[in-house]
This record gives C-alpha cells, structure tokens and sequence, in this order.
C-alpha cells in the first residue's frame, strides 16, 4: 500500500498586523469561557481545498492542478466574525472574507476542477472563504459566545495581498497539529 499524508491547499496568513488582530479577537471569543480549541497562530490560514488523506505519489499532480489555477496576485479584505453551522449553533468559529472573495472562489474552483481529473473526490459542502480562529468543544456559556460573536460580525481585520497558494501537509500530534509545506505556487 502507497504511504499518504493528510493534506490541504491553502493561503497563509503571515502579515504580523493581521495576525495579532486575529489574536486579540480569538481572546475575546476566549474569554467567554466556552470550551473550545483555538487555531494556534502559526497555523492559522484560509483552507482552500482540504484534501484529507491523499497518496505521497499524488503530491505532484495535486501541484499541477494549483498551477492551472494560477492567477495574478490579489488583495483580500479579512472582516467579520462568524461560525457554521450557525450563529446561535457554533461549532466552527471563523473570520471572513469581503474583498477577494470571488477570486478565491475562481481559485477554489480551477483547483476542484483539476482534483477531479486525479479521482480525488469532490468538494461536496461548497466552499465559502474563512479564517478558522477555533472549534467549540461544548454547548456550555454559547449565551455569551453569540452575544461575542453578534458584536464582532462586522469587525475590520485588516487588508493582505495573496501572493501565492500552497498545499499543506498536516501531521497531526497529541499537542496538535503541524502543517508543513509541500508545494507553493506564487502567483505572478
């Protein structure tokens, strides 16, 4: 049996004035006393495509299909607080993506078009661009995370250019999990 890796394609956050508004508002969201996991702040970027467990041997063909999504670089607008499934259900708590986001959907979807072709199965939740910042682990205080949630929706992150896309492998450990780069596509 061929070795596999668990694996997405992503774009990374790295602008440092970004990254701290991210952290000030996931404390915040902390700070409700909800029980959940935090995205660590090296980890955190925007999923393009997770992949889940795909063959070491694939890898190259996977990058073949970012190059074909390949476009100029572009800014995006990092804004509002959210979570699927819902505001009053949160299990996923994100922050969004006004500006730039119908780019990354051409993006999203030329990939898609190109992991179908490798038989990798296809993208069935659709894809809405956003910032993972935690996971809820239970129910307990959710009063005072959707009232957190409800006065940041519309909370201004801040503005990046995305100049390159990347697949990701995520090792997963006991203290969570490390991503590693794989492939990059610049964007140019």
């Amino acid at each position: 049996m061929s070795e596999r890796i668990r694996s997405f394609i992503s774009v990374d956050i790295e602008d440092p004035l970004i990254l701290d508004r991210i952290e000030r508002i996931k404390e915040m969201v902390l700070s409700t006393g909800v029980y959940m996991k935090p995205v660590e702040k090296e980890n955190i970027h925007l999923t393009l495509r997770f992949l889940g467990e795909i063959p070491v041997a694939l890898i190259d063909e996977v990058y073949k299909a970012m190059l074909a999504a390949k476009t100029k670089p572009f800014e995006i607008e990092i804004k509002g607080l959210g979570a699927f499934p819902t505001i009053t259900n949160p299990r996923v708590i994100w922050v969004g993506v006004s500006r730039g986001a119908e780019e990354l959907r051409n993006i999203h979807k030329q990939i898609e078009k190109g992991l179908r072709k490798l038989g990798i199965r296809p993208d069935t939740k659709g894809f809405e661009p956003h910032i993972t910042i935690a996971r809820v682990k239970s129910g307990r205080n959710k009063s005072k995370l959707v009232k957190v949630l409800n006065q940041l929706a519309d909370v201004e992150i801040g503005v990046m250019k995305v100049t390159s896309i990347r697949l990701k492998q995520s090792i997963l450990t006991f203290k969570g999990p490390i991503y590693k780069t794989l492939r990059e596509v610049k964007l140019e």
